[in-house]
């Protein structure tokens, strides 16, 4: 996509500081880190979200965020880090291109997860009615 900004980091149109690369994934640091280390691994073909990726692309991509979840723990000697994919603009996703962050974790580092809540009575049910139904 032309427009895209990951496939012209892709493409070496814009500079990155690169992290890994293969044939299907290129992994580079965030440019607005939430912890110094913050990688995005993204696919080199095009594809917007989870709904679009072939299943057999998507088992390449996160085999490479193993791969480059186990550098950084060892080259940044962190004990842990998240991934996220951000699925969709209303879930906080900025960049139209399926993309997984890995985010380097130390304690103490101030990073907060999400809040939880509860359900209430026979909610849990329904929804999982909701969901359950749609499962192909």
């Amino acid at each position: 996509m032309s427009d895209c900004i990951f496939c012209k980091i892709i493409l070496g149109e814009i500079p990155s500081y690169k992290i890994y690369e293969d044939d299907f994934v290129l992994a580079f640091l965030d440019i607005a880190p939430v912890n110094y280390g913050h990688t995005l691994v993204v696919p080199k073909k095009h594809v917007a979200n989870y709904e679009e990726i072939e299943k057999n692309d998507l088992e390449k991509l996160f085999n490479a965020v193993k791969k480059i979840g186990y550098a950084l723990k060892i080259g940044l000697a962190i004990p842990g880090y998240n991934t996220c994919v951000n699925n969709d603009p209303v879930a906080g996703q900025i960049i139209p291109h399926m993309h997984v962050h890995i985010i380097p974790r130390n304690e103490k580092d101030g990073l907060a997860l999400w809040p939880q809540g509860s359900y209430g009575d026979g909610e849990a049910s329904e929804t999982q009615a909701k969901i359950r139904n749609k499962i192909e």
